[in-house]
Order: C-alpha cells, then sequence, then structure tokens
C-alpha cells in the first residue's frame, strides 16, 4: 500500500506541476498576443466627439413676426375687426 500512495502522490505533484506550467505558459501567451494586436490596431480616442450642434429653431422676433403676419392677413379678409386686431397686435407685442 505504500507503494501504492506513493505512486498517487508522484502523479499528483507531476499533474500539478504541468498544469501550473501550463496555465503560466496560455497566460504569457495571451499577454503577448494583446500586445502584439494592441500595436497592429490604430488607437481610437478615448472621448466621443461631441453630437452635432442641433439646427437654431426660429427666434422669439420671427414667431412674433408670423403671428403679426397672420394677424394682418386676418385682418384684411375680413375675420378681426378693427379693435380685435389692436387687442391681438398688443398682447403679441407684450409677450
Amino acid at each position: 500500500m505504500p507503494g501504492l500512495l506513493r505512486g498517487m502522490a508522484r502523479t499528483a505533484v507531476v499533474a500539478g506541476t504541468a498544469t501550473s506550467v501550463s496555465n503560466r505558459v496560455s497566460r504569457r501567451q495571451a499577454r503577448k498576443w494583446g500586445a502584439e494586436e494592441a500595436q497592429a490596431q490604430p488607437q481610437e480616442p478615448q472621448y466621443a466627439p461631441p453630437p452635432p450642434a442641433a439646427p437654431a429653431g426660429p427666434s422669439p422676433q420671427d414667431a412674433r413676426l408670423e403671428q403679426l403676419q397672420n394677424l394682418g392677413k386676418l385682418k384684411e379678409q375680413g375675420v378681426l375687426t378693427d379693435a380685435e386686431f389692436a387687442a391681438e397686435k398688443a398682447r403679441i407685442l407684450q409677450s
């Protein structure tokens, strides 16, 4: 029985050593290949470029001008009276 136990212990040591060496070689190769790939690939910037600027919407003055033009058309068509036109015009210009 001692011979069998000694043989099993020797096998365990050899297998453990082989596993350790194999793992070490695998890690070393992975680092080497990773370094080679990093050198081969161009470096990408570490930041994201800013998004494109949003198109500028109409300014408040443009919006008021458009409202006044529409108001003038309504008055010309006879939809609004002079008093209604003047009241709406004053409201638009105050906002």
